[in-house]
């Protein structure tokens, strides 16, 4: 909102907050950073990007083809703006059903930013025994899956 709108509408009596995006925002977005901070490990630095999308009104079947072609074993569901809706995986990736992801789709899958600490994320990752974790900008947008083996490789320098 511009300013002097938001004030406008101070003005009038409305509760106002003006958003201006910053440093964190923008290293949240996994957007390239310079400076001491820059060398630090995050999740976003080894994301593969490559990971399979669907719509929600793909059909199962075909969200699981071109998942298996892809060689992944999950299908992130997102909308026309790439904001995760949901993920295919397991049983629901391995189906030949003939109706529409949204129908069984796993609901608010869990996310991380790109800025999240890479030891710390990998760390948790391990007791929790997860192998795999979607990682999004601030507004939701789908940037990649960060593998927890992936993770393990780039602490241990290899």
């Amino acid at each position: 909102m511009h300013a002097r709108a938001a004030w406008q509408l101070d003005r009038l009596g409305y509760r106002v907050y003006r958003y201006a995006p910053g440093k964190a925002d923008w290293r949240a977005a996994g957007l390239p950073t310079e400076g001491s901070g820059a060398v630090e490990l995050r999740a976003g630095s080894i994301v593969r990007s490559s990971v399979p999308t669907c719509r929600p009104h793909t059909l199962v079947s075909e969200a699981s083809a071109a998942a298996r072609a892809a060689g992944w074993d999950v299908c992130i569901v997102v909308n026309e703006n790439g904001i995760v809706l949901g993920r295919l995986r397991g049983d629901q990736l391995d189906s030949t059903l003939q109706e529409p992801v949204e129908a069984v789709m796993e609901l608010g899958p869990t996310t991380t930013r790109a800025d999240d600490d890479l030891a710390g994320l990998v760390e948790r990752m391990q007791r929790r025994n997860v192998g795999s974790i979607l990682v999004t900008d601030p507004d939701g947008r789908l940037i990649g899956v960060l593998r927890r083996e992936d993770g393990q490789a780039a602490l241990s320098g290899r």
